[in-house]
């Protein structure tokens, strides 16, 4: 039986998801209504794909935080649930913060979250204290376990924080569920640690997986770990990350590890470090592997910097990436979207070589809800020292992607794209050229765009708060580009 909290928030979608459906994105999953940010509990349960979010239905802002629900059967048409979990036990009082799930062997859907209490000290001031906890249900209703917690600060390594020890990533492999939690280690930075269980319920340590030591930001947040061609793979979000070069930039990150993970020691062993994404805006990402074997990812397609601006008329904040399909390449983790998407294309657009000098704009390729493939390459002798891609574009608003082949670079600039209040808006990323070629598609989706380039060696995502009426696309070259232009709309009805 839900909790009245829970309840509230239910009977609250019921009465405001229909008020704002009409201005939703089409393909992008968001809560219907409210705030929303990290994905959670991305799985599979009963043959279909569950997620699970961080979630504040009653405000376009950050609030005590429940687990908003949804479920799809091809990662692109979205079913939305009622709210999952409310923060309505002494545990959780705080917040129902970022976790994972899983299928039991009797069938019951299990549900693993980092529960954040407030405790106040002999000294009169207050503490945060954060353990995992877990509810069972049946896709639709849970109930926490009277267990809860089921990991709290005792089952800690030494020196371990139970202030930051947060965002459990759970899988099973026959009956052993596995768990992987965040904690900031001894010397202040992020550590991945490693817990196994029979039932969910009783907890035990295996080690820690990989430490921060203070290389890749300072706390690591929503860590996922999982086997793909060959190679095992870590991936974490970092908080207060150095730039370096062009690879990471300052603030948020996501890093990803491509390496081995040695079972008798339980140790990750890195082979290569890199970025997992490039854009504005991408956070907290999680995966799954579907049916036919294919490691899915989904991200938080907002940033913290960027969430304080809003459009008070939209009632809604917060949305996550297309889900992408990853696989190894080179010792790095490439994503391209789900193919499944290709299924609801329209209308398509085709050009051929078409070369671009100064301004170029052609019949039928716009829009701000298209996916739109572009190969831009030289043609030996014409040099081509810059391509603009404009989209987003009217009279005062346009968002660019520029090319900068000699370079190596890619920018992703949305200095003119609405935002008033924008702290960071432009990141630039590396990008190779071979033979002076570089295929590129973008996803644009009223609300945001997309960036996917080569087989998906880089990829870069932000928002955008432009008119939807703004919906130019164009092309400008200094010198001479050759490019060939495909451009579907992406209808769901």
């Amino acid at each position: 039986m839900a909790s009245e909290l829970l309840q509230n928030a239910r009977d609250y979608e019921e009465k405001n998801r229909p008020l704002v459906k009409h201005r939703l994105p089409v393909f992008h999953l968001t809560g219907g209504t409210g705030w929303i940010n990290d994905p959670n509990g991305f799985a599979p349960y009963q043959g279909e794909y569950h997620l699970f979010f961080q979630y504040y239905p009653y405000d376009i802002k950050w609030g005590p935080m429940h687990w908003g629900h949804a479920k799809t059967k091809d990662f692109v048409r979205w079913e939305l649930l009622p709210a999952a979990l409310a923060p309505d036990a002494p545990y959780d009082e705080e917040g129902c913060f970022s976790g994972g799930a899983v299928e039991m062997p009797d069938g019951r859907h299990m549900l693993m979250y980092t529960g954040v209490q407030k405790q106040v000290q002999p000294d009169g001031t207050a503490r945060i204290r954060q353990t995992q906890c877990v509810a069972f249900g049946d896709g639709i209703d849970y109930e926490k376990s009277p267990c809860n917690p089921v990991i709290s600060a005792g089952d800690l390594p030494e020196g371990g924080s139970p202030v930051d020890f947060r965002d459990p990533k759970i899988w099973r492999e026959g009956d052993i569920c596995y768990a992987l939690i965040a904690d900031r280690g001894p010397d202040g930075s992020g550590d991945v640690l490693l817990y196994e269980s029979a039932d969910g319920l009783k907890w035990k340590y295996n080690g820690t997986l990989l430490r921060c030591r203070n290389r890749y930001g300072a706390m690591w947040e929503c860590p996922d770990l999982f086997s793909l061609d060959g190679k095992d793979v870590l991936i974490h979000s970092a908080q207060d990350m150095r730039p370096e070069g062009l690879e990471y930039h300052a603030g948020n990150g996501k890093v990803c590890h491509v390496g081995r993970l040695d079972r008798e020691k339980w140790q990750f062993v890195d082979e290569n470090v890199h970025a997992m994404e490039y854009g504005l805006d991408f956070y907290a990402p999680q995966t799954l592997e579907t049916e036919d074997g294919r490691r899915i990812l989904v991200g938080w397609m907002q940033s913290w910097e960027s969430s304080g601006q809003v459009m008070e008329n939209l009632g809604f904040l917060g949305q996550m990436t297309i889900p992408r399909e990853l696989r190894v390449k080179n010792g790095r983790v490439c994503q391209l979207p789900v193919r499944e998407l290709e299924n609801y294309r329209c209308n398509p657009v085709i050009y051929r070589n078409v070369r671009v000098q100064g301004e170029t704009a052609l019949m039928g390729i716009q829009g701000r809800c298209v996916d739109l493939l572009l190969r831009v390459r030289q043609k030996p002798g014409e040099e081509c020292r810059q391509f603009v891609l404009e989209f987003a574009k009217d009279a005062n608003h346009v968002s660019t992607i520029t090319l900068l082949p000699q370079e190596g670079t890619i920018c992703m600039d949305r200095t003119y794209s609405g935002f008033n209040r924008d702290v960071v808006h432009k990141r630039r990323f590396p990008a190779a050229f071979p033979d002076g070629e570089i295929r590129l598609r973008l996803l644009l989706d009223r609300y945001s765009a997309e960036l996917f380039v080569g087989e998906g060696e880089q990829a870069a995502s932000m928002v955008l708060y432009t008119p939807l009426e703004a919906d130019g696309i164009c092309m400008k070259a200094e010198g001479t580009a050759v490019v060939d232009v495909e451009k579907y709309d992406i209808a769901l009805d």
